[in-house]
């Protein structure tokens, strides 16, 4: 018997060490990617970057439509990424809350034209896909990451 709670903590622990670990991964991503956006070179046709909307002809690796806006939404997810990421149970709110985040992005993308003054963020089909993948993706870590959560007794 004492063994067997001596496992289940061992593997409550290892499961909180594990999400708190791939929310700082998760965070520190999007701390450089929000980095990597004001860097000309790594960020395409850099001088035509505008404050937010769909006017900003800058793009992250030739490809994901960035502004200033969208650079910083990215440099604060990683901020409170890597503050959430202290704890398992804020790491998985973190991931899950992100990715439904990213999912609402993704509707709103397919929903808002390119052109339109409402893509204010800006967003194009590569941002879209990235957004479902990050939804989808975020989401299903911090779901089963944290699997067990319900069954066991674990600790911070």
């Amino acid at each position: 018997m004492a063994s067997r709670v001596s496992t289940d903590r061992d593997a409550g622990v290892r499961e909180n060490q594990t999400v708190r670990t791939v929310a700082t991964i998760v965070a520190v991503a999007f701390l450089v990617v929000g980095i990597a956006g004001f860097i000309p070179g790594i960020t395409t046709n850099y001088g035509d970057m505008t404050f937010a909307g769909h006017t900003s002809d800058a793009k992250l690796l030739g490809v994901f439509e960035v502004s200033v806006l969208h650079n910083v939404v990215h440099l604060l997810l990683g901020v409170v990424g890597l503050a959430m990421a202290r704890r398992a149970d804020l790491a998985r709110a973190y991931l899950i809350g992100g990715g439904a985040v990213y999912l609402v992005l993704w509707v709103y993308g397919l929903v808002v034209e390119e052109g339109s003054d409402a893509n204010f963020v800006p967003l194009n089909d590569a941002d879209n896909w990235l957004h479902l993948i990050l939804g989808v993706g975020m989401i299903a870590l911090g779901l089963v990451l944290t699997r067990d959560r319900g069954t066991r007794t674990t600790a911070r």
